[in-house]
């Protein structure tokens, strides 16, 4: 069984969590350049076993989709391309990052170590990573 990565995927950086190869716990994984994520992924996927990635896709309350919902969409088109075999699915990523300082601030972490904004996109990705690992097993 392969691990399922997360993109909390951002204009100018971008947050990766993935699951352990039997799919129960999120961790996040690292912060990239977004300029630099698809040859950070394709040498990810040479080193690990993933049988998915779920990429977060930004909404609005009203459920529509948010303003940089084209790019990661551009983004999904460009990934289909470089990984066609890849399966991927996308998820709600609404509140993510305010979870994300939230969860921050309860874990203790320090205010200079919170304005990181890498840690925050690490968490978001990691969050959700949890959501659809917890819908996942609801089905």
């Amino acid at each position: 069984m392969g691990r399922i990565l997360a993109i909390d995927y951002g204009l100018k950086r971008t947050g990766l969590a993935v699951t352990d190869p039997l799919q129960i716990i999120a961790t996040g994984l690292e912060t990239v350049e977004t300029l630099s994520l698809t040859p950070f992924l394709k040498n990810y996927f040479q080193k690990e076993t993933v049988d998915e990635v779920v990429i977060g896709m930004p909404k609005r309350l009203n459920n529509e989709d948010s303003d940089t919902a084209s790019e990661v969409k551009k983004f999904i088109a460009a990934f289909k391309n470089s990984f066609p075999s890849m399966k991927i699915s996308e998820v709600d990523e609404r509140f993510t990052s305010s979870m994300a300082q939230q969860a921050m601030i309860t874990g203790g972490m320090k205010k200079k170590d919170r304005r990181v904004k890498g840690n925050v996109d690490k968490i978001s990705a990691t969050l959700i990573l949890q959501s659809y690992l917890q819908s996942k097993s609801l089905r």
